[in-house]
C-alpha cells in the first residue's frame, strides 16, 4: 500500500524559511517523478516542483525559481523541498504526490498526471 507523508508546514514570516518532509512507502519509488503541489483557498491545485527518484532531475515552477528547492534522500526515502523566502500569496495547503517516471517534462506538471497523493501539511506565510 502506498503511503506519502508530508510534515513540516506550519506558520512561517514573508521572507523566512520552511522545509517540507514527505517520506514514501509501500513500493520502490526508483522509477517514479516525485512532485510537491499547493492549493489555495478557492484557488485550483497548481504545481510547484517535481524531480525525478532516479537521477535527481529537478524542475520548479517559475514564480518559485531561486527559493524553492526539491531535493531528495535515497537512503530515508524522503523527498523535501526547502522554502526560502515564501510570500503571503504562497499560503496553502502543500501536498506531496507521485507518478510513474517514464516521462521526464521539464515543465510545469498537472495533478492529472499523478497516480499517490498525501494528505497535505499546511504552510500559512504571514506577512
Amino acid at each position: 500500500q502506498v503511503q506519502l507523508v508530508e510534515s513540516g508546514g506550519g506558520l512561517v514570516q514573508a521572507g523566512g524559511s520552511l522545509r517540507l518532509s514527505c517520506v514514501a512507502s509501500g513500493r520502490s519509488f526508483a522509477s517514479y517523478v516525485m512532485g510537491w503541489f499547493r492549493q489555495a483557498p478557492g484557488k485550483e491545485r497548481e504545481f510547484v516542483a517535481a524531480i525525478s527518484w532516479s537521477d535527481g532531475r529537478t524542475y520548479s515552477t517559475e514564480p518559485v525559481k531561486g527559493r524553492f528547492t526539491i531535493f531528495r534522500s535515497n537512503a530515508r526515502n524522503t523527498v523535501y523541498m526547502q522554502m526560502n523566502s515564501p510570500k503571503p500569496g504562497e499560503t496553502a495547503v502543500y501536498y506531496c504526490a507521485a507518478r510513474h517516471g517514464s516521462n521526464w517534462y521539464g515543465a510545469d506538471e498537472s495533478s492529472y498526471e499523478y497516480d499517490y497523493w498525501g494528505q497535505g501539511t499546511q504552510v500559512t506565510v504571514s506577512s
